[in-house]
């Protein structure tokens, strides 16, 4: 069977709704009935990353053929064995009081530059996911900002990473579904 990939990149944090929620399960559905898709490309640290991670990992019951590959950036939790994720789950479980578990993908991706790219490796590592992608799923706002930090005596405003990678991805002419874009906003 041929690989179909489609990667997985929205903000950082995201008003979740039913809404998103039920958008995203159908685009996920059509990717998969209509396109063939069976493998999904994830990279980490993203609220709308959680709510797809969760759908997928729901499908799997159904079609137990997709995969989900992690492209991690340097330093992430994701690459840990199963033996260091079920050790951490349980300190989670000891601090938070509440039942956690980390995310399992079937297979972590390394990209070329994964260990060179430096602090914006997550601009990277979106990049390598278009890339090795046939259609990108976002949750891409056009009015979303990214959080401020200080620096020196100066506020400074961060690039969104998200934006960077559905431009990356409108300019390498990847198939894109925009979630926000069939929101009524």
């Amino acid at each position: 069977m041929q690989e179909v990939k489609c990667s997985i990149i929205g903000h950082r944090k995201i008003e979740e709704s039913n809404k998103v929620t039920l958008l995203t399960k159908r685009k996920i559905f059509m990717f998969i009935t209509n396109y063939n898709v069976n493998t999904f490309l994830f990279g980490s640290r993203s609220d709308f990353n959680s709510i797809c991670y969760e759908i997928i990992t729901n499908i799997k019951k159904t079609y137990p053929n997709i995969k989900r590959i992690c492209y991690s950036c340097k330093n992430e939790y994701v690459i840990c064995s199963e033996k260091e994720k079920t050790q951490l789950e349980s300190m989670l479980r000891k601090v938070i009081h509440k039942e956690t578990s980390l995310m399992i993908f079937e297979e972590e991706f390394e990209f070329k530059s994964k260990y060179t790219a430096g602090k914006t490796s997550y601009i990277a590592r979106n990049k390598a996911m278009i890339d090795d992608s046939d259609y990108c799923l976002f949750y891409f706002d056009e009015n979303y900002k990214p959080p401020t930090y200080r620096y020196a005596n100066a506020t400074k405003q961060t690039n969104s990473g998200t934006k960077i990678a559905y431009n990356y991805a409108r300019q390498k002419n990847k198939k894109i579904v925009n979630i926000c874009d069939l929101l009524d906003i």
